[in-house]
């Protein structure tokens, strides 16, 4: 039976009754889509327990409005972690993860200075600092990740490395739909032609010759371009279309 946990003190005692089983999490803000299924799917076959957190993390969005209209889904969610079958749910209130507003973050060196850390500002940090909060909570042994959100991946792998936290991070493959556009979360917010549409920032980023032809592709395509860099040995983009921001990167060899 899938256990849902709101209050932190009722979830700490269930973690010492889970003892030494191998804890596998996936840490989510929700809305959950095909990506975030895959996600649990592999800690559910890898882990004892299966735990996923639902919180839409205030202090990684730099645009409240972008806070305000993200999805929220949380009855259709529940239905899917329980088809999933997920055993712990947590559900935690931002005055309980951040009892005392935000006076400590952590950062994330240079990395801070390229991509989403440059376009938006504060949400590596919002990021890391939450991802350390529920490592904390959670103690997992493994913690699952989506390739999607590259950047933010590393940033997590390498604050667990500096940190000394004993949680193993894995990386799991973005999936997509047929068209090739990576399932997210925002992608509820396009209409059915922007979701067709979308499509071509991946198709772009295949076959582009460099990250500056690949922007002004997407640009005379009708996206509002944040940026198109190569790092990593991958090529990443962020743009604009119908008022949403959409992210996606393969790796260069792919091209």
């Amino acid at each position: 039976m899938m256990r849902i946990w709101q209050n932190l003190d009722q979830w700490r005692e269930r973690r010492c009754a889970i003892g030494s089983q191998a804890v596998g999490l996936v840490p989510t803000m929700g809305a959950l889509h095909r990506g975030h299924a895959a996600l649990i799917e592999r800690c559910r076959a890898e882990n004892q327990i299966a735990a996923v957190t639902i919180f839409v993390n205030p202090t990684q969005f730099n645009d409240p409005a972008d806070l305000a209209r993200y999805p929220h889904t949380l009855d259709d969610d529940m239905a899917l972690l329980a088809r999933l079958g997920v055993d712990d749910v947590l559900t935690p209130k931002a005055s309980d993860l951040y009892p005392h507003g935000y006076p400590f973050h952590m950062e994330a060196g240079e990395m801070t200075g390229v991509m989403e850390g440059a376009h938006r500002p504060g949400f590596l940090q919002g990021v890391m600092t939450i991802v350390l909060k529920l490592l904390n909570l959670v103690g997992p042994h493994r913690a699952y990740f989506g390739e999607k959100d590259y950047q933010q991946l590393i940033a997590i792998r390498e604050m667990v490395r500096e940190f000394f936290i004993p949680t193993r991070i894995i990386a799991c493959p973005t999936v997509r739909a047929a068209s090739g556009l990576a399932e997210s979360t925002r992608n509820a917010l396009l209409s059915e032609a922007g979701r067709e549409k979308a499509a071509a920032i991946f198709h772009t980023l295949t076959t582009a010759g460099s990250a500056p032809e690949a922007a002004d592709t997407l640009t005379a395509a009708g996206f509002t371009v944040d940026y198109v860099e190569d790092h990593w040995d991958r090529r990443f983009a962020a743009a604009f279309l119908e008022g949403v921001r959409l992210i996606d990167n393969v790796p260069l060899g792919a091209r």
